[in-house]
């Protein structure tokens, strides 16, 4: 029987949604492209930043975290995010899901939620 569980708790929580934002974003922010992004900002906005993705990530995913964040749109509107910074990001996603062992069904459907915010985040 297939569990109908929801994927932040299938993720492992508040703290598995954490280590999954522990790993990814230093990966973005020392890709070569991608670092760009976070050049000339302070720790504490790149702190805060870090819990928006974490409360973000675990309310989309079912958790009852309650996001305050701006949505997808409005947070990356001007920011000139191109289909190669795009594909450069899903590539560390995936690099994150592998070193932390994901199961194939929970990637697939962080996947399929992460694609569905493309729309809302390429804007050039």
């Amino acid at each position: 029987m297939m569990s109908k569980e929801v994927l932040y708790n299938r993720l492992g929580g508040y703290d598995g949604v954490t280590g999954f934002v522990n790993d990814l974003l230093p990966r973005l922010q020392g890709d070569r492209q991608l670092g760009r992004f976070w050049e000339h900002r302070g720790i504490d906005g790149i702190e805060r930043e870090k819990q928006l993705l974490i409360d973000f990530l675990c309310a989309n995913s079912g958790g009852s975290v309650y996001y305050t964040g701006r949505n997808m749109r409005l947070s990356h509107k001007g920011m000139n995010i191109s289909e190669s910074d795009w594909a450069i990001f899903l590539a560390h996603a995936g690099d994150t899901m592998t070193a932390l062992g994901v199961p194939k069904k929970e990637c697939d459907d962080i996947v399929a939620f992460v694609l569905g915010l493309k729309g809302d985040i390429v804007n050039i």
